[in-house]
């Protein structure tokens, strides 16, 4: 083709990128690998072939870990880890740094290798992938050197067990590796049976940058490698990024194990486009969102959702736009859509879509290259929001829509999913866009653009997009926890059971207590009560046995004051003012019903307590608050604080009042509406309480108080859809049937393991509980012409 005919035609020429130094390196290693245990390769042992999808060439075989590997790779991290930890932050941050100046001198040698292996296109591995990745060390070089000064009181978790998919192989190690040892962790990283050889590149960079022996280890194998290093008892920590169904299966198999973890989930990511937004930047913008990697993107923006009355012209312009993409050989630098990772992916693929019987099917007319994993961009128009495949993540270059009418019912189609992890909103009314993203159930919100990525904005979903976040200060604490002094650490918690006694009440009327739900006093379901008896023996009162039909009762209740949410946080904190002002009017007659319950002579000091805790909790209504990231873009990404819905918590036995109002406080402050299990053996003071939030204008349904058995009423709490997380402090050890039983919805849990905390001092306050109420949304605004 002449230079004449190419300015005619407007034609791209092959723009092939040369794989010679990849494979070289492949050569050098034998084209066989092991593991990377202690800072060196093992030997190859019996394994799996790792191919190239876009010809089906070998490139490598690859050794399938069993038991033994993965035994020795978490016994040299554990062996690594106090000495790493040791380092200081300095010492880490110079680690860090020497690994981003080698992967960076190498950036060519793992885009080419990336591509070779994943099938995704050169020019997004070169220009997108290995920046990021290099981004991500430099950042978290940074981290470690301030976080000693930052971060006081917070240490490192120990050996940190990690699993990454094969979508982005390079780029999900980096979100997982750099923040692990950055905060003074060792890691054991188990990479994608499809695509581990940038990983093992990683390695070999490991060990010609000096890396301490032990402070990463990688084992390679299918899924079986990944649920051992998942369940290793030598495990402190396990971070996951792949499918929800997989992210369930963990969330069971790590349930009452004390392991930190955190679950980067599956997505149906909506991609909202108004009737006045630059319908031609949409477009491009949408050909970013979900063809990018061939769609295979937990955040691809698979769901269109158009506004109706550009809706026709949007689907013709954007059917032209996607005969224009160019699919064929990945190294080829001119190339927008790559192979599919592997044959048994695109065939679910294309099931998926020829199982489509409703709307129009509309496929790119480019001819697929004759060998290799292919399958063409694809968009299919005119489905219901309950057609399966605007519920189901098709994990490939798929892109389905619907249209809407009202920017609130575009924000109930985008919210009409169990998923949570990223949204777009595409409209020149920047104050339509921001009044628009706030409301979207989505941890990652673009206005104007899609597919923003950096080291600064966290990163993260909600709902079974799974939780805890990857990037900045809030992705750097998931690999933190508080470090415990000496003279306070936790010990034991052993079950307190009530007094037993005589049920005879001696003089004076028997008042009935109730159960508070929606602003009211409520009889049990069951119409049944308990006698609740001090220690003498004495009867003091009975209180209700709630059950089943309670629960569903105050989470109803708890999910209709929603609008508390979107109150101020200075109108919170008044709130929580006068409760404190309320329960101090009668401080005397609570402090004598908790000795009388304990037989302690503990009550006047609790509730005292439990008037600071007001206080706190109401300084801190409008004082919590997000930041601004420092991303290398000409706009901003807010890091904004927003409460997570309704929170479920089982109080602490041991202070009846004060564990209460200390899970009450932080819910409250940060907008949540909760439902409250009172403690069991002491409920007295709980049901008391509630006349004192009747009378300090608390709106209903935000605060609901049941008393029962916590063993009877946690499983129902766990497994209840419309309980956003569940905290348990109860004596009683629920933390392992909590923690499986909420797999299901995948909400977030926040159990005790049976181990005691100090309600009176630090640990029962703080921003501990206030990061616990509240998830992170980042919103990015990018600005200017």
């Amino acid at each position: 083709m002449t230079v004449k005919e190419i300015f005619e035609t407007m034609e791209y020429g092959p723009a092939p990128e040369s794989a010679a130094e990849a494979l070289a390196w492949l050569v050098d290693q034998g084209d066989r690998f092991g593991h990377f245990i202690d800072g060196a390769f093992t030997d190859p042992g019996d394994g799996f072939d790792s191919c190239n999808p876009a010809t089906g060439e070998v490139l490598a075989t690859l050794t399938q870990a069993g038991e033994a590997d993965v035994d020795a790779a978490v016994s040299a991290a554990r062996r690594a880890q106090p000495a790493w930890a040791k380092l200081g932050g300095h010492g880490r941050a110079r680690h860090l740094y020497a690994l981003a100046r080698m992967i960076q001198k190498h950036s060519r040698l793992f885009a080419v290798l990336e591509t070779l292996d994943n099938g995704k296109p050169v020019r997004e591995a070169r220009d997108i992938d290995i920046p990021l990745v290099q981004r991500h060390f430099y950042h978290h070089a940074g981290l470690a050197q301030l976080m000693e000064s930052e971060l006081p009181g917070m240490g490192p978790h120990g050996v940190c067990g990690q699993v990454i998919p094969w979508n982005f192989p390079l780029l999900m190690l980096a979100w997982k590796v750099a923040p692990a040892l950055a905060a003074g962790n060792t890691v054991v990283l188990k990479p994608a049976e499809y695509t581990s050889l940038t990983a093992l590149l990683f390695a070999d960079i490991c060990r010609r940058a000096g890396l301490p022996r032990g402070v990463v280890n990688i084992v390679t194998g299918d899924g079986a490698v990944g649920e051992m290093v998942v369940a290793h008892k030598g495990v402190d920590k396990v971070a996951f990024t792949g499918s929800t169904g997989v992210g369930r299966a963990i969330r069971r198999a790590t349930a009452g194990q004390g392991k930190a973890l955190t679950l980067e989930l599956g997505g149906k990511s909506a991609f909202i486009v108004f009737d006045d937004a630059d319908i031609d930047s949409a477009i491009e913008g949408l050909v970013d969102a979900i063809w990018f990697n061939g769609g295979q993107v937990c955040c691809a923006g698979s769901r269109l959702i158009v506004q109706e009355g550009i809706a026709e012209a949007f689907h013709t312009r954007l059917c032209a736009r996607m005969d224009k993409l160019r699919i064929g050989d990945p190294l080829d630098k001119c190339v927008d859509v790559g192979a599919i990772v592997d044959p048994v992916q695109r065939d679910r693929i294309a099931q998926m879509v020829a199982g489509c019987t409703a709307g129009e099917v509309h496929q790119v007319a480019a001819e697929m290259p004759a060998q290799g994993c292919f399958y063409p961009p694809t968009l299919i128009t005119g489905l219901a929001p309950s057609d399966a495949l605007m519920q189901e993540e098709i994990f490939g270059p798929v892109l389905v829509s619907t249209t809407f009418r009202t920017p609130a019912e575009a924000v109930d189609l985008a919210n009409d999913t169990r998923y949570g992890l990223a949204a777009s909103v595409w409209s020149e009314n920047l104050n339509l866009a921001l009044d628009v993203a706030p409301k979207l159930v989505a941890g990652v919100i673009w206005v104007n653009a899609t597919n923003l990525f950096d080291a600064a904005a966290p990163f993260g979903g909600m709902r079974e997009s799974g939780f805890g976040r990857e990037g900045g200060w809030e992705g750097l604490r998931a690999y933190l926890r508080p470090v415990v002094k000496a003279a306070g650490k936790t010990k034991p918690l052993a079950q307190i059971v009530p007094f037993e006694g005589d049920s005879s009440f001696h003089g004076g009327l028997d008042r009935t207590s109730k159960l508070y739900i929606g602003g009211k006093q409520a009889r049990p379901d069951g119409g049944y009560t308990r006698a609740v008896h001090g220690k003498s023996g004495k009867a003091l009162g009975e209180v209700p046995i709630a059950n089943r039909k309670d629960i569903r009762n105050a989470v109803e209740a708890a999910a209709g004051a929603a609008g508390w949410a979107k109150t101020t946080g200075h109108a919170r904190a008044q709130i929580l003012y006068f409760i404190a002002e309320n329960l101090e009017a009668r401080a005397d007659e609570f402090a004598a019903r908790i000795d009388a319950m304990t037989g302690i002579r503990k009550g006047a000091s609790e509730v005292q307590a439990s008037i600071s805790r007001l206080f706190t909790y109401a300084a801190w209504a409008d004082k919590f608050d997000g930041r601004v990231k420092g991303v290398p873009l000409r706009g901003v990404a807010m890091a904004m604080r927003a409460p997570v819905g309704v929170i479920g918590a089982i109080c602490p036995d041991e202070a009846p009042l004060l564990g209460l109002v200390s899970l009450m406080g932080p819910a409250m402050a940060m907008g949540n509406p909760c439902v409250l299990i009172a403690s069991e053996p002491y409920p007295l003071a709980a049901l008391d309480f509630t006349q004192i939030i009747e009378t300090s204008d608390v709106p209903e349904g935000v605060v609901n108080i049941l008393t029962g058995s916590h063993a009877e009423l946690a499983p129902t709490l766990a497994r209840h859809a419309g309980v956003d997380a569940l905290w348990c402090f109860s004596s009683t050890d629920l933390s392992a049937q909590i923690e499986a039983d909420s797999a299901a919805s995948l909400k977030r849990t926040w159990v005790n393991n049976a181990q005691t905390r100090d309600w009176t001092g630090a640990a029962g306050e703080g921003h501990e509980f206030l990061e616990a109420a509240t998830e992170i949304k980042t919103i990015w605004v990018p600005y200017g012409e």
